[in-house]
């Protein structure tokens, strides 16, 4: 393996950055001037990002050392296969997630929106310092970034439900990271006397020195346990709290940066903390294994009960999360391809179902399920692309999302975790009931009368309806969201589309990682 030393890793973290402080000194004076830092910030990173595929498909890593602190333990950066599939997802996702929030932000007439913008470009720029950091001490560093610069993204609507939830989601962020990753963290240090990340896992020769069992399995368990952002049971509920944040934000949260990281660094860590020959000996990858199938079945349970769409899509995500924690808990080739494609796969499917949810409150100030008998005659290209989401979400093909849940399932065969086959059977089945009867509903049943339903008090469920221009009077009126955010949304479905049909770049990068943790086998 050729490692090559490139300072690209570091402009792809600081360009939205830049992007920060130009929005900041921009300002509300020139909103147009300060969206398009934001347009050509996200531009450039997908850009860079995009050009260091080649090499990396080639076999080689990229590495750049920005500190050494002490011998093994430096703010460094590597960019590997794993990491430019996490780089290229949210990188890609942003620029469009950018031109729906300008949709969104103006038609809603956000408050704070040069806030809005600059926290967001902040909190893109941690996702990329996680996505290439080349051990536990940078992931740590830049995972509490994101934590810090989402959380007034969370309470942007500045009410008390909104300050409320913004207030868990920091509590449950960082106060279990401080308490329990912080400690993984060091014992890490203390056992392993480096933090840097190793295709056989840094604890790999742990054991062979002495350290016993049961020390193993308590780091293992405080690094899980601290790793809230998977939202992984019974470190969840900040998550449906925090939909009092704008669409664009849960968007971001659900799709793009905040669970995805959290995701991720659990995969970094079953792969390149403790490595799969160690998990497999102490059998801890069998205990996550079903500890993610429990979150994944009564996660999608509570979602049925949701009448709430932001609220349902949410307790969606804590199910669908746990796939990528069940598919590198098998240990199996299969099961780690699984894994990895459910990153990319969930994040497009995800990303579509809440910006409909946007775009139904902005052209139909709609939140609740119960109100949307019709809309798909009303709103065709919104619901067409709910569906998209949704049928990704089953795993039914012609769309993506069948297709990591069949690497999963064929995971769970190479490792002889046959129960598994009958969680995703479970799961899926729950999916489709509470997906399916949305999909029907909006395009088979009549508009209920406008004095039969009831507004929510937002999207956020915090403030009374927005006046908009897209509503023309009567139940025959609600035409589509504004273009700006109606185009991303098809743009993420038809994605979710490809993911089945061309899937083979990410599929080629989840195998290079699959080859180089378990060394080909």
């Amino acid at each position: 393996m050729e490692i090559i030393t490139s300072i690209k890793p570091i402009l792809a973290i600081a360009v939205s950055l830049g992007a920060a402080v130009l929005i900041l000194l921009t300002g509300e004076k020139a909103r147009n001037l300060r969206e398009t830092w934001t347009i050509i910030a996200a531009t450039a990173k997908f850009l860079i990002v995009a050009s260091m595929l080649p090499q990396i498909l080639d076999g080689k890593v990229i590495e750049y050392t920005l500190v050494s602190i002490a011998p093994g333990l430096s703010v460094q950066f590597r960019v590997d296969a794993l990491g430019i599939f996490f780089g290229l997802t949210a990188s890609f996702l942003w620029i469009i997630t950018s031109f729906y929030s300008i949709g969104y932000v103006r038609s809603s007439n956000e408050n704070s929106q040069t806030r809005y913008f600059m926290c967001f470009a902040v909190a893109l720029s941690a996702t990329m310092g996680v996505a290439f950091s080349a051990n536990m001490f940078t992931t740590f560093l830049f995972y509490e970034i994101i934590t810090v610069c989402t959380f007034p993204l969370v309470g942007h609507k500045e009410t008390p439900e909104a300050l409320k939830g913004a207030k868990r989601y920091l509590t449950y962020l960082l106060g279990t990271s401080v308490a329990f990753q912080l400690l993984a963290v060091i014992l890490t240090y203390h056992t392993a006397g480096t933090l840097d990340f190793s295709n056989q896992g840094i604890m790999s020769a742990a054991r062979a020195r002495g350290v016993s069992d049961a020390f193993l399995t308590v780091i293992f368990v405080l690094y899980m346990a601290g790793i809230t952002k998977a939202a992984m049971m019974p470190f969840h509920s900040w998550l449906p709290a925090a939909m009092v944040a704008p669409t664009p934000v849960s968007a971001l949260l659900h799709a793009v940066a905040v669970v995805k990281t959290g995701v991720f660094v659990a995969v970094k860590i079953v792969l390149h903390i403790f490595g799969v020959d160690l998990l497999r000996q102490l059998g801890l990858g069998t205990a996550l294994a079903y500890f993610a199938s429990f979150t994944i079945i009564v996660a999608s349970v509570i979602a049925l009960k949701q009448d709430n769409l932001k609220r349902r899509l949410a307790y969606s995500t804590v199910s669908q999360l746990s796939y990528v924690i069940l598919g590198v808990a098998l240990l199996s080739p299969s099961g780690i391809t699984g894994s990895i494609m459910h990153i990319v796969i969930h994040a497009f499917g995800k990303i579509t179902l809440f910006f409909t949810a946007g775009a139904i409150y902005i052209a139909a100030h709609k939140t609740e399920i119960n109100q949307l008998d019709g809309i798909g005659k009303k709103m065709p290209f919104t619901m067409a692309a709910f569906t998209v989401g949704a049928l990704s979400m089953i795993g039914i093909p012609p769309i993506g999302g069948f297709i990591s849940k069949w690497y999963i399932a064929i995971g769970s065969i190479e490792a002889h975790e046959l129960p598994v086959i009958l969680v995703i059977m479970t799961s899926t089945i729950l999916n489709a009931c509470y997906f399916l009867p949305i999909v029907y509903a909006a395009f088979f049943k009549e508009p209920k009368p406008e004095h039969d339903t009831h507004h929510s008090h937002s999207d956020q469920m915090t403030s009374p309806p927005l006046t908009s221009p897209l509503v023309k009077g009567g139940n025959g009126g609600v035409h589509e969201a504004p273009a700006m955010m109606v185009v991303p949304l098809v743009l993420t479905a038809a994605g979710a589309i490809a993911l089945f049909f061309a899937p083979s770049t990410f599929l080629e990068l989840a195998k290079i990682v699959v080859s180089s943790v378990t060394g080909g086998n």
